[in-house]
């Protein structure tokens, strides 16, 4: 049967030395704690200092294999890569000049050409003369001058909306503005280059009332140029669409919006 708890407890003390041993529940011996936490340390030293030698080269030798093998394999910069050079800071008649005698500055040239052809100014007579006086080799000039003149005729300033002198209707303002998107040489020697300029454009009459609303348009202006007094002039160019993206699904900002940004954002000159 059970029994009570009135009834009498009896607690027996053992000798010290026949007293049990838990192993489960006692601490660690602490010089084996002590050494593991020695060798730790020990390790991550061992790992810090080879990491910081690592990309120290060997003061014995200056051409290592490694050395070497790493050189020869980086990879160079893409060809479509922007090639991080300063514009040139010299204008003439506020367009960029004096580009170096580069595959480089071609290609900077022809960007900054292609954005003062497409400009504007080109509707109208005498800003034109000055701008193609600008950009091409004096033994071109008269002829692309002509050129030009029967291009930008009175219909073609009737289609985009101005008047005989190139004028928007009062109260509108004439957007024609180039973008480049990139560049890239097709030919090229020493004294002359034919460069291609992916462009993007906005044209068309912005503001209320407009009949010939802003749009965008893609072509590639192809640039002929010659080394010609310490710069790069124009001899020729064509034009062909495209390539154009996808329209994307954006709403259209309103006659007032693009009459802002147009009066508001300024241009670039336009660097390889």
């Amino acid at each position: 049967m059970p029994l009570s708890d009135d009834q009498p407890h009896t607690r027996t003390r053992l000798p010290v030395a026949e007293q049990p041993v838990h192993p489960g529940g006692g601490r660690q011996a602490r010089p084996l704690r002590t050494l593991l936490t020695i060798l730790a340390v020990v390790a991550l030293l061992v790992l810090a200092i080879s990491v910081a030698n690592r990309g120290k080269a060997d003061p014995s030798s200056s051409g290592s294999p490694s050395t070497d093998r790493a050189a020869t394999t980086a990879p160079g910069p893409g060809t479509t890569a922007p090639s991080g050079q300063q514009p040139v800071t010299t204008t003439a008649n506020g367009i960029a000049n004096s580009f170096p005698h580069t595959d480089q500055g071609a290609q900077s040239a022809a960007a900054n050409y292609a954005v003062a052809l497409g400009s504007a100014e080109m509707f109208r007579t005498d800003t034109r003369h000055t701008i193609v006086a600008t950009v091409a080799d004096p033994t071109v000039t008269a002829g692309l001058q002509s050129r030009l003149d029967q291009a930008f005729n009175a219909e073609t300033l009737t289609r985009f909306g101005l008047d005989g002198q190139g004028r928007a209707p009062k109260g509108l303002t004439f957007v024609s503005r180039i973008v480049p998107v990139g560049t890239r040489t097709t030919n090229t020697a020493d004294t002359a280059t034919k460069v291609e300029v992916w462009c993007t454009g906005l044209y068309g009459l912005a503001g209320e009332g407009s009949t010939n609303p802003v749009s965008q348009d893609w072509y590639t202006l192809t640039v002929t140029m010659r080394w010609s007094g310490n710069d790069w002039k124009l001899t020729d160019f064509s034009r062909a669409s495209g390539p154009a993206p996808v329209p994307g699904d954006q709403q259209a900002a309103t006659a007032q919006e693009i009459t802002n940004a147009v009066q508001q954002f300024g241009g670039f000159r336009y660097a390889r």
